[in-house]
């Protein structure tokens, strides 16, 4: 039985990170005997050749692809090129959008054959089991499929213990690539949350209840990711410290094992203390991320957010005292936004950033499964557009009496130009030799990741990567951005910089091939 895992595209200013939830998909399925591949179109470009190649030379009977709403649109084009190349192909899709739009997106695309609801091992792992037996659907938890009345629903799991569940299989992940383009690489050591904004699905995809590793498989973990060298770690929890007892003893088990590396993660302003802080501080954590979201009392209180604003100065006060950054997460838009309460978050926000917080704002998507979409006219939003593509949460999709889409784009877009200037004071800094050795690193970072990402999706170097005539190292990396120069809207100057960057920290290599060097990705890491 062979499985072929399929992560859609998804735009790199979001800065994302190897598909974890795919990885560890695919180690529930190593487990059980099934062989998977994993396609990555958010690091590699996609095609419908691409995807006919890889049926044809993997030959898998299952096709899955997650998606969340931003993405569901590629995905179900993936779907769709799919079953047209192999009709006989299981095709299976799952992640929160189809989670809350199972039955809909089934009618909608029969090319569609089983929607996964909520978290997947368990249900990935028993499809592949009927498929290669009496294909009995109704025995897979938390599925929704076809037969020949309509479309079938089988109850849900029973979320899954996360010390029984299998190491995520990221020898299967293009890790070189992320780690290429400078994105952090991610871990978790829960699942669950135990709180209901009405704004997320954070607690109907994995429970009401979290669930917590076991802090030395946990350690263990880190210590391995720390040894790939990836500029950061992210603790991909709901709530990293939902648990004080279970962080403690995480981070503890991290600082005993002596493993340095810069890490981030989740939490609530209501859930740490300055012991607390102290001891991430010296396990490396270097960001805490708060979600803030408004400051207005009365928005709070009805997206049941469940915070005050003394606790969101307390909490930022505490981080900068321990030595580790807080950010603040805001969101535009919420039921109750007015230009009042606009005018009251931004300010505040500036506030925190006076206190050594940073701060980034984010626009209501109201995301299927959201208690904030299901009550949308109860809560007086108008939702403008269910265009899928639409939903990053950059731009204003919804409008309430008192804030008007134009009002909301504007302060994201004062934000953006913020963003810019800093860029434009960076670069002035640069040119003035006085930039510190930090802020070099944050342009280097960006600009870099930039030209490197160009050259990943226009396939540059697959196509235009061998050097002939040269077998020095170093004048061959010199003629390869020269070869480049043209072909991407870079100078040849800007190119020899990132890919010295890429050489350097070994995510670009070259092998002697007839004389000639040929330059390629190194797409997994040890």
């Amino acid at each position: 039985m062979k499985a072929l895992l399929v992560n859609p595209y998804y735009p790199i200013s979001e800065t994302p990170s190897p598909p974890l939830g795919l990885a560890y998909l695919a180690g529930a399925l190593e487990k059980a005997g099934v062989e998977v591949k994993i396609l990555d179109f958010v690091v590699y470009p996609y095609t419908r050749h691409v995807l006919e190649a890889s049926l044809s030379e993997f030959a898998p009977q299952i096709l899955a692809v997650t998606s969340v709403t931003m993405t569901f649109n590629h995905a179900i084009e993936i779907i769709k090129d799919a079953k047209t190349i192999n009709p006989d192909l299981l095709t299976v899709m799952g992640g929160p959008h189809v989670t809350f739009r199972a039955r809909e997106t089934l009618e909608q695309f029969p090319e569609l054959d089983i929607i996964v609801r909520g978290e997947g091992e368990k249900a990935i792992v028993a499809i592949a089991g009927e498929l290669g037996g009496n294909g009995r659907w109704e025995n897979v938890p938390s599925i929704v499929f076809r037969e020949d009345c309509g479309l079938r629903s089988t109850s849900d799991n029973i979320p899954v213990d996360m010390n029984y569940l299998p190491m995520p299989s990221r020898h299967l992940l293009a890790l070189g690539r992320y780690k290429a383009l400078g994105m952090p690489i991610t871990m978790t050591t829960s699942r669950g949350c135990p709180y209901r904004c009405i704004f997320c699905v954070g607690r109907k995809m994995g429970s009401g209840k979290v669930r917590f590793r076991n802090p030395a498989d946990v350690a263990q973990e880190f210590e391995t990711l720390a040894s790939l060298d990836f500029p950061q770690i992210n603790i991909a929890d709901d709530l990293f410290t939902a648990n004080r007892g279970h962080c403690l003893s995480t981070c503890q088990q991290i600082t005993e094992r002596g493993v340095r590396a810069a890490w981030a993660a989740f939490a609530r302003v209501d859930s740490i203390a300055p012991s607390l802080l102290k001891a991430m501080k010296n396990a490396g954590c270097h960001t805490m991320s708060f979600g803030v979201e408004s400051a207005d009392p009365q928005i709070l209180k009805t997206v049941k957010k469940g915070i005050t604003l003394e606790q969101v100065l307390s909490a930022v006060k505490m981080c900068v005292d321990a030595g580790i950054t807080p950010h603040a997460s805001f969101i535009l838009g919420l039921p109750g936004e007015t230009a009042s309460t606009i005018k009251k978050t931004t300010e505040f926000a500036e506030r925190l950033k006076n206190m050594g917080a940073s701060y980034g704002f984010h626009l209501l998507a109201p995301f299927p499964g959201t208690e904030v979409r299901e009550r949308a006219e109860e809560l007086g939003i108008r939702i403008l557009t269910n265009d899928w593509t639409q939903y990053h949460a950059n731009r204003a999709i919804v409008e309430t009496p008192g804030a008007t889409k134009e009002m909301m784009d504007s302060v994201v877009e004062r934000w953006e130009k913020k963003f810019m200037e800093w860029l434009g004071y960076l670069e002035k800094n640069i040119q003035s030799n006085t930039a510190s050795k930090d802020e070099l690193w944050q342009y280097k970072k960006l600009r870099y990741c930039s030209i490197i990402y160009e050259l990943m999706m226009s396939s540059a170097l697959e196509k235009n990567g061998m050097v002939h005539g040269i077998r020095n190292k170093v004048e061959g990396v010199q003629k390869l951005a020269e070869q480049l120069g043209g072909r991407i809207p870079f100078g040849s100057g800007e190119i020899l910089e990132a890919l010295d960057f890429a050489a350097d920290q070994g995510t670009l290599t070259c092998e002697e091939k007839n004389g000639a060097l040929k330059w390629k990705w190194k797409n997994t890491l040890p």
